[in-house]
């Protein structure tokens, strides 16, 4: 039998659950109808925007009754820019939605039982945020800064983004002045042509460092001295300016050649009582308090002693495998990224660390490299990115036969299929415990410990 919804229908629904991106769920003729900006137990009159053989798209047209947890988004481009997909919602709500979105992953893709005991929720929701990407491009007739509209490559100029820092937006009007007071176009993607493609800012929390960086297809000549010398205005607090000269084809933020204007090119930074240099490239937690949280779990799932040897894969500059490294007789650190690994061996050196080592090289083939040299690790830990671990990764982690496996993970989904796949291959889920890195924002970590199911 067909379904009965068309589109442009307007129907009268409760909201009933939420999806993977925050969406609210409401039911209809049979079928799950996904509409944005609903929030559990309203009511509303939906219009439907596309209906598949399996579930049905629509927009809020009148909301009926109203969920208490309701509050003003307080953000007049929260609507069109996409970056925050819980600002409609009150914290409390938005804890709710995030731990119900772990727990369906495992249930669902990873098919396992146990389900996440907590969510720990970040004491800061507004300017958390210790980086900032704001994308280049011209309005009107004039250089803007903001974001790019959800799935499209249209910006969304943004004077002021609630979650990140006030530097970042003064930084990006002091280079847009300076563009269009010089006749230099932003980045054209299409044509390949145009100078300033985004820039980019990190703070430390613990010191007073600030970092800007401009990436451009080539730099800027004779107008350096003038260019630092309107972004130092803007932000006297900045204590460093570096240029990424990106030539690369797409909007692929960092990439290509680095080079300092003016200042230092990093910024120090501390974490769990350890201090790290941290490059424009390098990665680290955007949410360093709440971060310091998320790797005490991660230290107490290891129970590591003096005696175990552990590895740490994607290690970015570090910071987890130095964490481990005090609590452990040795640590492997592995990460694809050759500044990343620079900034962690010196990071080793200025925490005077000597048991922590470190490789340059995917999982998969940091891992293998491990294996073939015999060393058996009574603990692993992984923290991939959003994509998480590929097949030859979770084989490679896996055959070294570790007793314990700690993942740490950005992405549900990809998590409990990387679960799935070490289950198949002798691991279970002991327990796991989602954490808000990212209020405000339809993203959250979580951290699973895994033991080795002994014959």
């Amino acid at each position: 039998m067909e379904n009965m919804l068309h589109k442009n229908q307007i129907i009268r629904a409760v909201i009933d659950a939420y999806s993977s991106d925050g969406s609210g769920i409401a039911r209809a003729d049979g079928l799950a109808v996904f509409v944005p900006g609903t929030i559990v137990g309203e009511e509303w009159e939906i219009r439907i925007l596309k209906v598949q053989k399996t579930c049905a798209y629509g927009r809020g047209v009148t909301l009926l009754v109203p969920s208490p947890a309701r509050i003003d988004p307080g953000c007049p481009v929260y609507a069109r820019c996409g970056g925050c997909d819980c600002r409609h919602m009150c914290y409390e709500e938005e804890l709710r939605f995030k731990l119900q979105k772990v727990n369906d992953a495992l249930h669902r893709i990873g098919k396992q039982e146990l389900t996440a005991s907590e969510i720990v929720g970040s004491e800061q929701i507004e300017d958390y945020r210790n980086k900032g990407i704001l994308a280049i491009g011209r309005s009107e007739g004039r250089s803007v800064s903001g974001f790019y509209r959800e799935r499209s490559h249209q910006i969304i100029p943004v004077d002021r983004c609630r979650i990140q820092d006030a530097m970042t937006h003064r930084a990006a009007s002091a280079l847009t002045s300076f563009m269009d007071a010089n006749g230099l176009a932003p980045y054209d993607e299409e044509s390949g042509t145009g100078l300033v493609r985004h820039l980019y800012s990190r703070r430390a929390v613990h010191s007073e460092d600030r970092l800007l960086c401009i990436v451009a297809r080539k730099g800027f000549g004779d107008r350096t001295a003038a260019l630092v010398e309107s972004l130092r205005s803007a932000c006297p607090e900045v204590t460093g300016i570096v240029l990424n000269v990106n030539k690369t084809a797409g909007n692929t933020v960092l990439a290509g050649d680095f080079y300092t204007l003016w200042g230092k090119g990093f910024i120090r930074d501390s974490l769990c009582g350890l201090t790290f240099d941290i490059a424009p490239q390098a990665f680290f937690q955007v949410n360093p308090p709440q971060a310091e949280r998320l790797y005490q779990k991660v230290l107490r799932f290891a129970a590591l002693t003096a005696d175990d040897l552990a590895f740490d894969l994607y290690c970015g500059a570090g910071t987890i495998t130095l964490c481990l490294a005090r609590e452990a007789g040795h640590v492997i650190g592995a990460e694809i990224v050759p500044e990343a690994i620079k900034n962690a061996k010196e990071n080793a050196i200025r925490n005077g660390i000597e048991n922590a080592e470190f490789l340059c090289a995917d999982a998969g083939q940091a891992a293998q490299m491990l294996a073939d040299r015999r060393l058996r690790p009574r603990v692993v830990v992984v923290d991939p990115p959003r994509k998480g671990m590929q097949e030859n990764a979770v084989l490679a982690v896996a055959s070294m036969l570790p007793e314990r496996i700690v993942y740490v993970s950005c992405d549900p989904s990809t998590l409990a299929r990387d679960i799935l796949g070490f289950q198949g291959l002798g691991y279970t889920l002991r327990e796991a415990v989602a954490f808000d890195l990212f209020p405000r924002t339809k993203h959250v970590e979580t951290v699973v410990l895994m033991s080795r199911v002994k014959d």
